[in-house]
């Protein structure tokens, strides 16, 4: 994880110089405010990803002479068959819808998107799936 922390720190800098050259030459608020936001968001996560690497045990990624092999294996549980992500989506897609036909339709959006993130939260505390 280390190198990727550097990375974002680099690619914050350098976001950072383009912002600062692109505000003084253009003059447009809209482009500045959004690489500045860019800069913080990869400042952010590039200080996570180093501070995270401080407390873990050094991946296969960190050292230069490790193989792809190296870092096979699991990575974690991910669910096979959920249909709660379809949910939120089709919550979140009348809820984008609602800002342009208007406000009134993200009551209709909220249900899908509650019941979404209740289901998925716990899916896995009732049904077939109870123990995984």
């Amino acid at each position: 994880m280390k190198i990727q922390g550097r990375m974002f720190i680099w690619l914050s800098v350098f976001i950072l110089i383009m912002a600062i050259v692109y505000g003084v030459w253009s003059k447009e608020p809209a482009g500045t405010t959004a690489l500045f936001l860019a800069f913080g968001l990869s400042v952010m996560i590039g200080f996570y990803l180093g501070f995270t690497a401080r407390r873990v045990d050094a991946g296969a990624q960190d050292d230069k002479e490790a193989d792809v092999a190296d870092d096979a294996g699991e990575l974690g549980f991910f669910s096979p068959h959920s249909w709660q992500p379809l949910m939120l989506g089709f919550g979140g897609a009348i809820a984008f819808l609602s800002i342009a036909v208007g406000w009134w339709l993200i009551y209709f959006s909220a249900p899908f998107i509650v019941l979404g993130l209740f289901g998925w939260v716990f899916e896995y505390y009732h049904g077939e799936n109870r123990t995984q």
